[in-house]
């Protein structure tokens, strides 16, 4: 049988991001509540089931934060582009957050957020004509930001530290967790994302930068003992990756044993509930809805809590 050559990527044509129409805008974003009459709608919730885990995950939060334990967030894409990037970071400007991990989908979006305001392309309709994942922009920053990563600082801190330059970087949860020095990392499938179409994104790069990035958030998940693990929005990456670091730290004699795992989502997938809620034997806590109601109404709830207004169990 012939062999088949690798495709040769020099030809590909694309275009400035300017030119592309997307889904997503910040004007569509939501605004953050104050939290003081979040106590007594949360408190009103049944006790039973999602009401009752509610409350159980904010106490949890605002006992780990109050205690300066981690309260790690671990996130898909999907949790950007619906405008919930800003209340991970109002939770991080709070010190409530201690660290972010994300697929690259998340990245990618978080650093199209921060540089123009808008991400999301539609899909469908690039993939006629072969223009779907082919902005030049968002390519070449992941391109610069593998290469300075693998260097030393890893993927998630070289590209919050170019999402810190954009115009919109109050809104980028990387940009915040480089302006912070709050861990971030992001954890690629190499094929997975636009940005590995592009000829000029080097495999080598990615992998190193993205490896580091691996033994970072093993070194936040060996300090999870009395913290919160939240995996929100990502049905396989995350939850691999999460699984692998407890391992690697419980080997490394580290101690975890009093921890929380959560997982919130629109559908609970089978490795979420394996690899964040049961292997891992901490507390297991699963709320089922949309990242854009659930989560503004589980950070008004921590932000109540840690005001002082009690959220009762």
């Amino acid at each position: 049988m012939a062999r088949i050559p690798p495709i040769d990527l020099r030809d590909l044509k694309t275009y400035p991001i300017a030119k592309r129409r997307n889904l997503v805008h910040v004007k569509d974003f939501g605004r953050l509540a104050d939290g003081k009459g979040a106590a007594d709608l949360i408190n009103s919730f049944p006790s039973i089931y999602a009401g009752r885990d509610l409350r159980a995950l904010i106490n949890d939060i605002a006992r780990a934060a109050r205690a300066k334990k981690e309260v790690a967030c671990a996130i898909g894409g999907h949790v950007i582009k619906v405008g919930c990037g800003p209340v991970l970071v109002d939770l991080l400007d709070r010190g409530v957050v201690t660290a972010v991990a994300m697929n690259g989908a998340a990245a990618i979006h978080d650093y199209e957020i921060a540089t123009i305001g808008q991400t999301s392309e539609d899909v469908a309709e690039g993939l006629r004509d072969g223009s779907f994942g082919m902005a030049r922009e968002t390519a070449e920053a992941f391109a610069q930001g593998a290469l300075v990563g693998s260097a030393g600082p890893g993927l998630g801190r070289a590209l919050g530290e170019m999402a810190q330059k954009g115009k919109f970087r109050k809104l980028s949860l990387l940009a915040a967790c480089a302006r912070r020095g709050v861990p971030a990392t992001v954890h690629l499938s190499i094929g997975a994302d636009i940005t590995h179409m592009h000829p000029q994104v080097s495999g080598r790069d990615l992998g190193e930068s993205t490896l580091i990035d691996f033994r970072i958030l093993t070194g936040v998940v060996s300090r999870l003992e009395g913290g919160v693990w939240l995996n929100i929005g990502s049905a396989v990456m995350m939850p691999e990756v999460f699984l692998k670091a407890v391992s690697v730290a419980r080997n490394l004699g580290r101690r975890l044993r009093s921890f929380t795992t959560v997982n919130l989502d629109m559908i609970q997938h089978y490795r979420p509930k394996a690899n964040v809620l049961a292997r891992p034997r901490g507390k297991a806590i699963a709320i089922t809805g949309h990242h854009e109601i659930l989560l503004p109404l589980l950070r008004a709830g921590v932000v109540a809590a840690l005001g002082g207004r009690a959220i009762r169990p």
